[in-house]
């Protein structure tokens, strides 16, 4: 997922062109604005934590692009490719890093990416209900 930061950055087609030369097939993509509903139970697993508000209030700021993207290891691939959670992090771990180039701090960081293929399958069905299970299983999906 692009984030709100990335896509109102104009960064969006410099990352689908990252993602694509890494190697990744986009299978589909949704460009969509979340509500506040949406969100919270897209982030449910982070509700008890004290940033959950501040994320909430971040991921409804502005559009989001939703990819699945396809590729043997997607999710490890990918979140090598996205680089670690804190950009001001990655400029200087991962200065190659997706974080690194569009991402601003730990939570302004540019992209979201499924940290297991359970989180990926789990996400991918959050937002694209017509993929199914065996779907993701097969042909190694990842939710961007």
């Amino acid at each position: 997922m692009i984030k709100p930061d990335g896509v109102s950055g104009n960064y969006t087609e410099e990352i689908k062109t990252i993602v694509v030369e890494a190697g990744f097939n986009i299978v589909k993509e949704m460009l969509t604005q979340l509500d506040k509903e949406t969100a919270s139970a897209f982030y449910e697993e982070h509700s008890s934590r004290s940033f959950f508000p501040h994320l909430v209030t971040y991921m409804t700021s502005g559009p989001v692009l939703v990819m699945v993207l396809e590729k043997r290891n997607a999710v490890s691939d990918w979140r090598d490719l996205i680089g670690p959670t804190d950009a001001e992090k990655a400029k200087i771990s991962h200065p190659h890093s997706i974080r690194a180039l569009c991402g601003k701090n730990s939570q302004k960081n540019c992209v979201h990416g499924s940290d297991s293929t359970s989180s990926a399958e789990r996400e991918i069905k959050f937002f694209f209900k017509d993929v199914v299970s065996g779907d993701i299983a097969t042909q190694q999906h990842d939710e961007l």
